[in-house]
């Protein structure tokens, strides 16, 4: 019983340390996501990012390098960029890169897993929009794009073209809080619900477990190709029970290295905070079902031929890390104070702004335009209650925790 106990409040640690971790990539990707909903019109959009070529690809790739790499806040962005009217290959890039490509996520990586780590994200992220451009442009799928997209807004042809200087007017941030508030509402319970989940697999999932999932862990000599490939498959298969954003699967995917896991099926789990079930429902939100399982598709096919490229070629220049020289970081201290909490301290300041500005709005306006229904679907009510058994998971685990240490 006291291991129970013990475990339980281990794994509500690691749930909020997690979260704590990648607080303020959460509030970046939102806020970015409001500042395009808000600054950048349907038209501007088209021109930048409205067509499936390099430019498009590129500054797709570019924006998302300097945005949010928290996978939860990057849909966000991508169904906005997608809606105002970017292309859809373009919309991928973007999303890809904002979980693969920045430069807060390099660091997590080198401290957890190595240099060898940090150029397979990167260089293998690259290759991973290369593939999904490539398989949305063999597939082309445009009738399912056009089903997908969306007009979020009804007078989108009043819009008057905005500048940089409307930032300095009240009224434009007070939209950008409404947009803001807004986002949190639709995705706060598949946040609490996978982040709940991610430390009870953590705490309670023995390694042996994802030992026993991947062919050759545990062997002598170098793996087979067939081995590679089973683990650079079964790698996003393990991601998808995790789910973890991009922050927070690094952890895991040390450990999972410490098992013994090849580079491959290390990267894959990596890559795979895109085909996570929280991910997958948000997209069936934005976009319906058939274009999320489109979606999930594409990227799981994408970041396998990734991974593996990027195993390989390490494997040819010598470059492949030495897995005896690991030492798993299981005894990781979440909370503490680096730059993480000091970014934290700054953008939950941040978000306190932008929810003041959404309620001033609300208080000073006559009718509000959330009405979801007098009653809800039966999917709701079953959210409603895991989010329920989520939060005593939660708080009743902390405070065994607290008892325990």
């Amino acid at each position: 019983m006291d291991y129970f106990l013990n475990t339980w409040g281990e794994s509500a640690y690691t749930s909020l340390g997690f979260f704590w971790m990648a607080l303020w990539a959460f509030v970046l990707g939102y806020m970015v996501s409001s500042l395009i909903q808000v600054l950048i019109t349907k038209n501007r959009m088209r021109r930048a990012m409205g067509r499936n070529d390099l430019r498009s690809i590129s500054l797709g790739t570019f924006f998302g390098f300097i945005s949010s790499s928290c996978s939860f806040a990057a849909l966000s962005t991508t169904r906005a960029l997608f809606n105002k009217g970017a292309a859809f290959s373009a919309s991928m890039a973007f999303m890809l890169a904002s979980t693969n490509l920045v430069i807060e996520l390099g660091f997590v990586i080198s401290i957890f897993l190595g240099w060898q780590f940090v150029v397979g994200e990167y260089v293998g992220g690259l290759l991973l929009i290369f593939f999904v451009w490539l398989f949305i442009t063999v597939t082309n799928p445009q009738r399912l794009i056009a089903s997908a997209r969306k007009d979020e807004d009804d007078d989108e042809q009043h819009e008057h073209e905005t500048t940089w200087s409307d930032l300095l007017s009240h009224d434009t941030w007070q939209k950008v809080g409404q947009k803001y508030v807004m986002e949190w509402q639709m995705v706060w319970k598949d946040v609490l619900i996978g982040f709940t989940v991610a430390g009870i697999i953590s705490a309670f999932v023995p390694s042996a477990f994802f030992e026993w999932l991947f062919m050759g862990v545990g062997s002598e000599g170098e793996l087979s190709f067939w081995a590679v490939l089973q683990q650079a498959i079964i790698g996003p298969i393990a991601a998808f029970f995790t789910f973890i954003g991009s922050m927070g699967n690094i952890p895991l995917a040390a450990v999972l290295y410490g098992e013994g896991v090849a580079f491959a099926g290390v990267m894959a789990f990596i890559f795979s905070d895109l085909v996570v079930l929280p991910v997958l429902k948000i997209n069936a939100r934005y976009y319906g079902w058939k274009m999320a399982l489109y979606i999930a598709l594409m990227l799981f096919i994408c970041l396998v031929a990734a991974s593996l490229v990027m195993h390989y070629g390490l494997f040819a220049l010598n470059w492949l890390p030495d897995p005896s020289q690991w030492s798993s970081p299981a005894e990781q201290e979440h909370f503490q104070f680096n730059y993480g909490f000091v970014l934290n301290l700054i953008f939950l300041l941040l978000s306190l702004i932008m929810v003041m500005l959404w309620y001033r709005h609300q208080k000073a306006s006559e009718h509000h335009h959330h009405d979801h229904g007098s009653s809800a679907s039966l999917g709701e009510k079953i959210m409603s209650g895991l989010c329920g058994i989520s939060v005593f998971w939660l708080v009743g685990g902390m405070a065994l925790h607290l008892t325990y240490h």
